[in-house]
Parts: C-alpha cells; structure tokens; sequence
C-alpha cells in the first residue's frame, strides 16, 4: 500500500526553491509602504491606500526576468487594474445591487476569457478583477478617476524601481541588461548538459530543461528597448549569441535522439560559450571537430557559427512570430478561453451576489468590506494559478495563520505608523513568499489588513477569515457543477495548439527534402543563405517545443485537481509524449537532411510509427492532428 499523498495534496506541499531574489526585496519594501507614508503625510490617505494596494499586487507580478520583461508584466495588468477601478467605482456609485453583480459578471466574463491568452494577459485579468471589485466596494471618498490614477501610479511606481534601481547585474558592471545574459548563458549551458545525457536515461529530462532555458532566453530578450540608441551594439551582440545556441541545440537534440556516442569533449564548446556570453569576451579556442556523423557534422559546423556569430556581433531575428488579431481571438473564444470565462465569470459573479446579500443584510455591521470575497475568489478560481484544490487549501490556511499573525501585531503596534512599517515589512517579504500559494496568501493577508486599518476601518482578522472560507467553498461548488460543451478545455486548446504547432514543424521540414541543401563550404554568402533559409525552420521549432511545455504544465495542473475534475485529462500526458517524440524526429531529420539532403529508411519509419501511435491515443476524438505532408520522402 503506498504512504505517498495524493497528487491534489502533493500540489498545495510543493514549494519553489532557489536563492532569496534581494533586489526584489529590496523593490517590495520601497513599494507600498513608502506610497502609504506618502498618502498618510500629505492628508490624502485613502489615495495611499490605492497606491500601496496597486503596488503589493504589481509585486506579486515581479518576477524574475530581464527589465524589459517586466514592462509587460507589471504595467500592462496595472493599466488594466486602473481601467478595472474606474469600472467598479463608477458602477458601485450609480447601480443597484442586482445590476452590479451582472455587471461584475460580466466583466469575470471577460478577463477569464483573455486570461486564456498568456501570463500576461492573466495577470492583466486577475488585477481588472481584483481592482473593480475593489473600486466597487472599498468606502473611500475619492472620485473614481482619482482613484484609477493612484491605481496606475503605484504599480507604476514599482515598475520605476524594477527599471531603475542596481541589480547584481548592474553591479557587475552592466546596467543595460538585467538577466539577458545570464538567460542566454543558460541556453548554452542547457545544450551542454544534453550532450552530456546523450544515451543515458536523462537524455529526455535534459531536452526538456533545454527547451525551458530557450523559452526563458527568448522572453528576457523579448520586449521594448531600454536605452535603444546607447545599447543597440550591445543588444544586436546579444541576439546574436542567442540566434546562434539555436543550431546547437538543434544538433543537440538530434544526437540524443540517435543516441550516438558523443565525444566527452563535445560539450567543453557550448560551456565556453555560455563563460564568453556572462563575460561579454571572446569565446577563445574551442574543442576539436570529431565529424563521424550528421549530427556531429551538425554540431561541429553550430560551433563554428556561434564563435563568428560572437566575433561579428550582428544579430537582430529572435526567431519569434508576433500573434495576429486572429491569433488572440482563438484563444479567448476557442474550448479553452469559452471554458475559463465562464468558470471565472459564474465564481466571481456568484461571490459577489452573495457578498451584496450579506451586505445589504447588515451581517458585516456598519464597517462595508464586501469585495473581500470576490476578491478572494478571483485568486481562487483561475486555472492557471495551479489547481483548483491547492489554491483552495492553501489559501485558507494562508488567511488564517496571516489573519492571526496581523491580529498579535495589531494589539501591540503603534497607528499608523506601526502599520505603515508592517506594510513594508510585508511588500519586502511578498518576492520570497511567492514560492508557496499559502505563503503568499498570509503575507498578503497581513499587507492588505494593515491597510484597511489605516484606511479607517478597524481590526477585521475574524471577518477575513470567514469571507475567505466562504469564498473557498464558492469557488470548490462553482468548479466542480457542470459546464456546456466537453469539460478540460484548457487541456484540449494546449493539445490542439501543440499539435498545430508539430504539424507545422514537420510540414515544413519534410518540404526541405524537395529541395537539398548542397553542403559549400567555400562560399561565405551561401552559408549566409543558409542560416537565412533555416530561420523559418527555427522559428517553427521555438514554437512547437514552447507549445508543448505549455501543454505539459497545463496537463499536471489538470491531473492535480480532485479526482472528480483530474478524469476528464486523462491520457492527455500520453498524447503530449507521442508528440514531443515527434517534434525529437522532425529535428533529427531536418539535422540529416541539411547534411544530405534524404532522409534515412529509420527516420521514416519512426516517423509512420509515432503518428499511428498518436492516432491510436487521441481515438479519434480530434484533440489533436499531426500527419504527413504529401512531400516524397527519401528513404
């Protein structure tokens, strides 16, 4: 009989490791309690209170990235927070209660809907949430707008530190990036560890953390330009050593498909790679060719190009495509998106009915703190914050050792500046406690009551903790009833998007047997031409491995919910292996086809397996549609 917990419960113990993240701490203590001080000394203290609550909320979205990063991540869901603001205040104001709850409805319609889209896009959902129920029923006698600017100006306020305040880069020597080069290193380092797993059992973890590092590359150096005039040399230099771990990776991947046998030296160059990328030097000598095969030919000739591409430093494709209008409107209106508003739409919606229910019925006395739970709800119900049954465990059980901590500081420390310092102390620790659900919740339950009290309201641990239950068991009823339509769309529009993605990879790359690559090594403009005609075939292959990340992190979360919910992902994993195979064989023929232009008899034939074991997994009902392209195939 096994002792082990069951994977909902494995979910709500898990907890993030690695090294505490100071310049975020240092940002979180500079954040919310300094804006509180601010509002508190200049007479305009509920303003402070918006500011602080806007900067706590742009703190949990500070996470570790390159500064242009987090220009998207903090300020767009802070604009969205501030529009949020001016919905809720104004609706609170002028309609009743019954046309309130409909018009909070709606609006969880919509942010869950385009919560659908990306971190960001959730992020930016969460706050529009968050910020209208709050606008809607915080009693604070600011206009609207008033309020919607405070809103802005602190998350703005935080994204000014995240830009300017030294980190351990800057310190370095270099204030212009900010984790792009470490990102990048990491690639290399990524590449290395698989050449080192090559025919060995680890092989497959090791593609997967390679594919998690070019993901985290590619976003840290994706984004607006910071200083564009004075660093556009250094950028174009950067992208360059990124746009070249590209072929390495591919050669990489290739080799641990074939699981020939790599020569111990093979991963000595992208180390040194990934030493000259930290150090911004010159790559100095690299290891000796060993050309037995078309993958070490592959790999030998990536090396090559990553030492010239170091040394010409000109480099501007990050190998990404923008999405179109069309892009954003399948997935707010595709099985996921349609799945996920209306999920988020009926908890919010019923939160808030029972939230005016209880408020008009005077149940919270004569102090009206009623957006506490659709608040609460909103963190509760999104998909992709975890599982459903972890966030509700451990957001209750974060609420209460938060609410009893905040109840001891409040018997002993002084108005308000004791609270003022309690908030800093909070907004500094909130960067560490983002690694556990709970954590987070109980720091951010003692922030956000310290703030109430310095509002004006008075000590409110008790009622936390029962709108906090209250909304958990909402949100655990309203997650579990039935929905239109085939349930796990989430799941379903990550397989679908995969599947799309390895379709097009393999599409592409078995078109290249039309037309061979002659091997010429003599001439530097073909070679340029080259990479030039490889560029779509990179991009396309970014684009599979990060749809299927996303695939694979959207079916864990799903297989950790309550039995109940986990059923209906049942053998997505499965589905989700075949074709992460799949996109390993599309890469190791496009790596065979650039050294000889035909595929190998192996090669199709894996090929014809896997896309019948994928058809015999999905049955038959479309989750997902990979097949041959009608191209001849040389074997």
């Amino acid at each position: 009989m096994s002792l082990a917990p069951p994977p909902w419960l494995a979910h709500a113990l898990r907890a993030q490791r690695g090294p505490i993240p100071w310049s975020a701490v240092v940002r979180g203590a500079l954040s919310a309690g300094p804006l509180l001080l601010a509002g508190v000394l200049a007479d305009h203290t509920p303003l402070g209170v918006v500011a602080a609550i806007a900067a706590m909320l742009a703190g949990i979205n500070d996470r570790p990235g390159s500064r242009r990063v987090s220009v998207k991540r903090i300020g767009v869901p802070a604009l969205a927070g501030a529009v949020g603001m001016v919905v809720g205040t104004y609706a609170g104001e002028y309609v009743g209660a019954v046309t309130l709850t409909v018009l909070l409805t709606l609006v969880g319609l919509v942010a869950g809907s385009i919560s659908a889209v990306g971190p960001v896009a959730s992020g930016a959902g969460t706050q529009l949430l968050v910020a209208s129920a709050i606008g809607a029923g915080m009693p604070l006698p600011v206009e609207g707008w008033l309020r919607a600017v405070a809103y802005l100006g602190g998350g703005c306020w935080l994204l000014a530190l995240r830009l300017a305040l030294p980190t351990p880069g800057a310190l370095a020597g270099d204030f212009r990036f900010d984790g792009e080069r470490e990102a990048v290193a990491a690639v290399y380092e990524a590449v290395a560890g698989l050449l080192d797993a090559v025919g060995t059992e680890h092989a497959t973890a090791r593609r997967v953390a390679l594919t998690a590092a070019l993901d985290h590359a590619q976003d840290a150096l994706t984004g607006p330009r910071l200083r564009r005039y004075a660093s556009s040399a250094a950028e174009r230099r950067l992208h360059a050593q990124y746009a070249a771990a590209l072929p390495l990776g591919e050669a990489a991947t290739a080799l641990a498909w074939a699981e020939e046998a790599v020569p111990g030296r093979a991963s000595a160059g992208p180390r040194r790679l990934a030493a000259a990328v930290r150090e911004n030097t010159h790559t100095g000598p690299l290891p000796a060719p060993h050309r037995s095969g078309p993958a070490l030919r592959a790999l030998d000739d990536a090396l090559l190009r990553a030492a010239e591409a170091f040394d010409r430093g000109q480099g501007e494709d990050l190998h990404t495509r923008r999405l179109t209008v069309r892009d954003l409107l399948r997935s707010v209106f595709g099985a996921g998106g349609r799945e996920y508003g209306l999920r988020v739409a009926l908890c919010f919606g019923a939160s808030a009915a029972v939230a005016q229910a209880l408020h008009h019925s005077h149940w919270y006395g004569e102090h009206a703190h009623w957006y506490w739970l659709p608040a609460t709800a909103v963190f509760l119900v999104k998909p992709d914050l975890g599982p459903l049954a972890s966030r509700v465990l451990c957001r209750a059980a974060g609420t209460v050792l938060g609410a009893l901590v905040f109840a001891g500081f409040a018997l002993v420390l002084p108005r308000p500046e004791g609270l003022i310092a309690l908030v800093a102390v909070s907004g500094a620790l909130i960067p560490v406690a983002t690694r556990h659900f709970a954590a987070q919740t109980a720091v951010v339950t003692v922030l956000v009551l310290a703030l109430v009290m310095v509002g004006g309201e008075p000590q409110a641990s008790a009622g936390r903790i029962a709108e906090t239950l209250l909304a958990c068991a909402i949100v655990l009823i309203v997650g579990h009833l039935p929905m239109p339509g085939q349930r796990g769309g989430r799941v379903r529009s990550r397989l679908a998007a995969a599947g799309t993605a390895a379709q097009e990879y393999l599409a592409h790359v078995l078109r290249e047997t039309e037309r061979p690559v002659p091997r010429d090594a003599g001439s530097a403009l073909r070679e340029a031409t080259t990479d030039d005609a490889r560029a779509p075939r990179w991009t396309l292959r970014r684009e599979a491995y990060r749809a299927l990340a996303e695939a694979r992190t959207a079916i864990a979360h799903a297989a950790a919910e309550l039995p109940a919910l986990a059923r209906h992902s049942e053998g997505a994993d499965e589905i989700v292996a075949v074709l992460e195979r799949i996109v390993d064989t599309t890469t190791a023929c496009a790596v065979h086809l650039d050294d000889s232009g035909r595929l190998t008899p192996e090669q199709v034939h894996r090929l014809t397996e896997l896309l019948d074991e994928l058809g015999r997994l999905d049955g038959g009902r479309g989750r997902v549609e990979v097949r041959l392209p009608e191209v001849p195939l040389a074997g």
